[in-house]
């Protein structure tokens, strides 16, 4: 956003917040039309200030900006409603954020990613205490693969990468980075950098119905395998958090 922009009730969602300076805040901002983009809100810390309660993460907003370039300054901000994660959802809900402030570029709208988002926050606040982590799988799951094939990297599932045969149930496959599922050899030795999976786990992940705890279970697997490429080295904090209290761990 080279040029001097005025934008009016914007809906969107904070993805991270940081202290700036003496009062204000520095804000990652999740939209539909602008995708992510960097806020100033000014005042924002000073103890009379409104606007700090409202700027929590996973609460819908309309927010209004001005300027130019990577860092825009913050004129409103108003709460459409409050959600609030407590627990595993919580944890949950940072590492989504954090996947997005890691993974988009600033200023690249991705409408339908803020829809899949929406869907996602809407399954993390339904999600009850007792539920352990468990139930939200299948949520972080499939929304790792919206991202993914958002961001341009879409996972091949259904067929196989060399052949284009359909991918079947009851076979094994090797997933190649880039590539995807390739049938895999009884014979064959699996190295270090060897994703082995299900042909099942494929389908129910291709099919956004994770039902079972295998294909959960291979299905973390690949994405985790798949995110590590676009991540890099840099390990994400939400996970160390998790570290912490491994009994709500959901990804």
């Amino acid at each position: 956003m080279s040029q001097r922009a005025r934008v009016l009730l914007q809906p969107g969602y904070v993805l991270h917040r940081r202290p700036y300076r003496d009062s204000s805040l520095l804000l990652d901002v999740f939209t539909p039309e602008f995708g992510r983009v960097g806020l100033v809100a000014r005042g924002a810390r000073q103890a009379k200030s409104r606007s700090q309660a409202v700027l929590q993460s996973f609460n819908p907003l309309l927010v209004s900006w001005s300027g130019s370039g990577e860092l825009a300054n913050l004129n409103a901000v108003e709460s459409v409603a409050a959600h609030w994660l407590t627990g595993p959802a919580l944890l949950s809900g940072l590492y989504l954020n954090e996947l997005l402030v890691r993974l988009l570029h600033r200023f690249d709208p991705h409408p339908q990613l803020y829809a899949n988002y929406e869907t996602a926050l809407a399954a993390l606040v339904d999600a009850t205490p007792d539920q352990a982590g468990v139930a939200l799988e299948p949520v972080l799951r499939i929304f790792e693969k919206q991202l993914m094939a958002e961001l341009g990297y879409g996972l091949v599932l259904d067929h196989e990468a060399d052949t284009g045969l359909p991918v079947e149930a009851g076979r094994i496959y090797a997933y190649h980075l880039g590539e995807g599922p390739v049938r895999w050899p009884d014979e064959a030795a699996v190295t270090a950098d060897t994703l082995l999976i299900r042909g099942a786990s494929l389908l129910a992940l291709a099919r956004e119905e994770l039902a079972d705890a295998g294909s959960l279970r291979e299905a973390k697997r690949l994405m985790r395998f798949v995110l590590s490429a676009q991540l890099g080295e840099r390990p994400l904090a939400s996970r160390r958090l998790f570290t912490r209290h491994p009994q709500r761990e959901p990804h």
